[in-house]
């Protein structure tokens, strides 16, 4: 019996695209799903009760961040992330990767891990994909991360497959190191750049270790959509049918609907939060910056089609307002608003998948919003 379970409950007889249940220690969540982003233990300006009550299944966590703070001694007496910030559902923990990789001009990536300088103090730091997996097993979420390398796009082939190869035997050595592999998922990360045989044979060699699930890395590094969904697709074809797949960074609408297409069960992204510190918002007529002139005097709902708090009780003119006067309030709600814009949608693309019409769904989505180049 595995920590985390996946059972598929439906195949769209239109599109092919999947429902299922992941079956956690900590409650069960349909799928295809998107997951919000609490990079700290917190997702910004939300409370967990307030995820719950809109429709959050897993939340994620930043190993990284919370391992500098506020230590994962912390997390252990606190008895775990989920009681430490109050959220009942299950959550997912990174592997702290992306974050170390980002730090391209104070970090040293050797065989046995990353040496880097901490942003906050300087002190000298070190990360191995045993670190990783201590970490996360401190932390105490329902699914970890394999360390894996994030690399930048473009990169050349000799590079891409030199650091495949790397992150492959990190994943070994990563589940080699899990010490609660009762009570925690692990997923092995599919890594290969824009090259089919590279990540052909990362998927591949992945499957053999047998993982509890996968994911699919190194893309929204800035590459192109079709770039994107070409490595999205080269990646899934490996996998195996019957465990979850998830795709790392993904949360503009397009980019959804076409991961659910390709058979993903799981995305994440910083975007509706991130966005909404802007006063950009997701809608069902596409994306609109609320803090423009136009919305002044404009006293219907932000989205008449929303469910959300913020839809059920002020006016467009008012977020405007709030927005311009930077008001915490008013990053609050817009906060809410796109979290739950995109849980919604995830809602209607489970109904329309189980009701075998999930092409005509998508297709009709797509024709009402107006995207620009990053597709929200």
């Amino acid at each position: 019996m595995r920590p985390v379970e996946f059972e598929i409950t439906h195949i769209c007889r239109q599109s092919g695209a999947r429902t299922g249940i992941l079956h956690t220690p900590h409650g069960d969540v349909e799928t295809p799903m998107f997951m919000p982003v609490g990079t700290q233990a917190t997702v910004k300006f939300i409370s967990p009760e307030e995820l719950y009550d809109m429709g959050a299944g897993v939340v994620l966590a930043n190993t990284y961040h919370l391992w500098l703070q506020p230590g994962e001694d912390i997390l252990v007496k606190a008895g775990g992330v989920q009681k430490f910030m109050n959220y009942h559902g299950p959550m997912l923990t990174d592997s702290g990767g992306f974050q170390v990789f980002s730090l391209a001009k104070l970090r040293k990536i050797e065989e046995e891990g990353v040496s880097f300088r901490n942003p906050r103090n300087g002190d000298k730091l070190f990360l191995s994909p045993e670190k990783s997996i201590h970490i996360q097993n401190c932390i105490g979420a329902d699914i970890m991360m394999s360390f894996d390398e994030c690399i930048p796009y473009p990169a050349t082939y000799d590079y891409a497959k030199k650091s495949m190869e790397r992150t492959l035997r990190w994943a070994k050595r990563g589940k080699d190191a899990n010490q609660r592999p009762d009570e925690q998922a692990l997923f092995g990360i599919v890594q290969g750049g824009d090259y089919e045989d590279l990540r052909d044979y990362c998927a591949e060699k992945l499957v053999e270790m047998d993982f509890d699930g996968y994911a699919i890395g190194g893309t929204s590094v800035g590459e192109d959509k079709p770039t994107m969904y070409r490595m999205v697709k080269w990646s899934q074809e490996k996998l195996p049918f019957d465990k979850p797949r998830y795709l790392m960074g993904v949360g503009a609408v397009n980019d959804l609907l076409e991961a659910v297409s390709m058979n993903i069960d799981m995305c994440d992204c910083v975007l509706p939060t991130r966005i909404a510190r802007h006063g950009t918002l997701m809608t069902s007529e596409g994306r609109i910056n609320i803090s423009r002139p136009q919305y002044r005097d404009d006293f219907g709902p932000l989205d008449p089609q929303c469910d959300c708090y913020t839809c059920r009780n002020y006016s467009r003119a008012y977020l405007h307002h709030l927005t311009r006067a930077k008001e915490g309030f008013g990053t609050r709600l817009l906060s809410i608003h796109n979290t739950r814009f995109l849980l919604k949608l995830m809602e209607e693309v489970r109904q329309a998948i189980k009701e075998d019409r999930y092409d005509d769904f998508k297709r009709q989505t797509l024709a009402s919003m107006k995207f620009d180049e990053r597709g929200f």
